[in-house]
């Protein structure tokens, strides 16, 4: 018993600090027309929103963009961005935006919402809202291809990405009490073919 906890917590731990990577440092898991142009990442949308209602101040959405932006500049041999700049740097600066403009993509954006809170949440506990966010923002992405293939929607087309089946699946794999059962059922099975081997 002890050693199927051993297992699932250090599989969780894993997973999630997999997930959590890939949402704040801004992998890129989708492409969707935003505000910004094209977002490519749940903390864009999200922030884009943030910005746009005047929800929190700058600074706490200049302190969820700066690790991804340190990330990518890191990755891509630039400057380390400036703080200050930051919201320059995504173009949140430079052209209007209104909070009612992305809400005829609310799957994706309720989706952006949960997978960002379920990585910030998840460093006290993780918890199936990072899941739940990112099955949201598969299903939003799959119904606006879909219509874009049937001519309803006539912006470009939005599409997933393949890491986004990475940050799937390490979502799923940070919930303690479900990796707990996969492996006691992987454990059962290996019992009773020992047993009638």
């Amino acid at each position: 018993m002890s050693s199927t906890r051993k297992w699932a917590s250090s599989i969780c731990s894993i997973a999630f600090l997999i997930y959590f990577a890939v949402i704040i440092l801004q992998v890129p898991i989708f492409s969707v027309p935003c505000r910004i142009g094209i977002c490519k990442t749940p903390l864009e949308v999200t922030s884009s929103q943030l910005i746009a209602s005047d929800v929190f101040p700058p600074f706490i959405v200049k302190a969820l963009l700066y690790p991804g932006a340190l990330a990518k500049a890191l990755y891509n041999h630039k400057t380390i961005p400036n703080f200050r700049n930051l919201l320059k740097l995504y173009k949140f600066n430079s052209r209007q935006i209104t909070p009612t403009s992305d809400l005829h993509r609310l799957e994706v954006l309720a989706g952006s919402y949960l997978s960002v809170g379920g990585a910030i949440m998840g460093l006290m506990k993780p918890g199936r809202m990072g899941l739940f966010g990112i099955l949201l923002l598969i299903w939003g992405l799959i119904r606006e291809s879909i219509m874009f293939q049937s001519g309803l929607d006539h912006e470009k087309a939005s599409h997933i990405r393949p890491a986004m089946w990475i940050a799937l699946v390490s979502a799923f794999l940070s919930i303690r009490k479900d990796v707990r059962k996969i492996i006691r059922t992987f454990r059962g099975n290996q019992t009773l073919k020992h047993k009638y081997v």
